[in-house]
């Protein structure tokens, strides 16, 4: 596989697809964050 790597075709880079998929991971990102803050919120308020 290495030895093709000197004929291979590279396509251009999609950077609309780039930017939804980034966009997409950051929201993913903060929503995650936010929902494991308020799990942690009310854990302490039920245990303590």
């Amino acid at each position: 596989m290495a030895k093709n790597l000197k004929n291979a075709v590279i396509p251009p880079m999609d950077y609309l697809e780039h930017e939804r998929t980034y966009q997409n991971f950051v929201k993913l990102f903060k929503w995650g964050t936010i929902s494991l803050v308020v799990l942690v919120i009310l854990l302490a308020q039920v245990l303590l």
